[in-house]
């Protein structure tokens, strides 16, 4: 049995005192550094076959670990990942993500444990359900650059978030809702017209602490308006999106881009509970994002309905493509179950949640500020 072998056997353990005593003999064995790291990237390779994708290895490690093993596990991805001669559709913005800072010398022992910590919570992740083609596996055709309609609403929610008027932030937001409802009606056209193979497809999107369960709720809304299914996996921190293709990077633009403005939003609300005298707390953000995704949720729905409702003879169409979705989403998640929110109740914070949702609304009639 190798020195590696030995300390890997502290991987499996439930005590960190075995973890330091394997951080000792790797220390003590410097010939096994190329092999570590080695078996490192076959962690990193094992897990992609088990439906793990490069951002979501690295949620975890952010979360049960420091940044040092973020570092060390970027730089994992960044060397296995450079085998393949092309990787899966999402995977660049992915890896260009990643932490791009030098792992940080240190001692052997030190630099040992950080990277057995690190290996031990690889070894422990589950296998997930496959939401993409795995790399090295056949892959289809690589898009000749982002749909013009994505880099469109791309363009009109980085306005609505770099805007001072709340106004103006409305009339793109809505806008950009728009032109997802009139992309969907026209893939529905185009499927009605001559049906495909397509069949829905997955995303998965980060859903961070705090207040992951308004967050949650919000990702869910902005699926559900735009013909998708969002799944939220609490335990991993992320939420599973499912749709047709073109559907999904819209609906991961939206999500994150109305996160921006709703946080925004809750700052400049408690400022000013702060200039008048009133202390805010937890349960008034937690509020606030809940109203704020409450309320969201409902305008975006609309404005998908009035879209939908200037085609009637497509609804057939678009129908049938929700059920594809409903029944994919069952495929993929046999045991969903319903969670009740848990939050403490503000009036406050719902009620300036719920204006700051009217503010980044969808009246797409409404005129632009100068």
């Amino acid at each position: 049995m190798t020195v590696i072998d030995k300390a890997f056997e502290a991987l499996y353990a439930s005590d960190d005192g075995s973890l330091d005593t394997a951080a000792s003999l790797l220390a003590a064995a410097p010939d096994a550094d190329a092999e570590l790291t080695r078996r490192g990237e076959e962690f990193v390779r094992t897990l992609w076959v088990r439906g793990w994708q490069p951002a979501d290895l690295v949620r975890m490690a952010r979360r049960d670990l420091s940044d040092e093993h973020v570092r060390l596990l970027s730089a994992l991805i960044r060397t296995e990942t450079t085998a393949y001669e092309r990787l899966p559709h999402r995977w660049q913005a992915q890896l260009d993500d990643l932490d791009a800072g030098a792992v940080r010398p240190t001692d052997r022992f030190s630099r040992a444990t950080t990277v057995l910590e690190l290996y031990r919570l690889l070894v422990r992740l589950p296998r997930l359900d496959a939401v993409g083609p795995v790399p090295g596996e056949a892959l289809p055709p690589a898009a000749a650059g982002e749909p013009r309609m994505l880099t469109r609403i791309r363009a009109l929610l980085a306005k609505a978030e770099a805007t001072g008027y709340p106004e103006e932030a409305e009339a793109l937001t809505a806008k950009a809702q728009e032109l997802m409802a009139r992309h969907s009606l026209d893939e529905a056209t185009l499927a009605a017209g001559a049906p495909s193979p397509e069949t829905p497809g997955a995303i998965r999107i980060g859903v961070e602490p705090p207040y992951e369960q308004a967050k949650a709720i919000l990702l869910d809304a902005v699926a559900t308006a735009n013909h998708c299914r969002a799944v939220w996996n609490e335990a991993y921190g992320f939420s599973t999106v499912v749709g047709f293709e073109a559907d999904l990077d819209p609906v991961e633009l939206l999500y994150t881009s109305l996160l921006v403005q709703g946080t925004a939003a809750m700052t400049r609300a408690e400022a000013e509970q702060r200039a008048g005298g009133r202390k805010r707390t937890k349960s008034f953000r937690q509020s606030f994002l809940l109203a704020y995704a409450n309320r969201l949720g409902a305008r975006l729905s609309a404005t998908s309905r009035r879209v939908a409702a200037e085609a009637p003879t497509l609804l057939p169409a678009l129908a049938s493509r929700e059920v594809a979705v409903g029944a994919r989403t069952d495929e993929l998640f046999p045991e969903t179950r319903t969670t009740r929110v848990r939050a403490a109740w503000d009036e406050a914070g719902w009620t300036h949640g719920a204006t700051a949702a009217d503010a980044a609304g969808l009246h797409p009639n409404r005129p632009h500020l100068p």
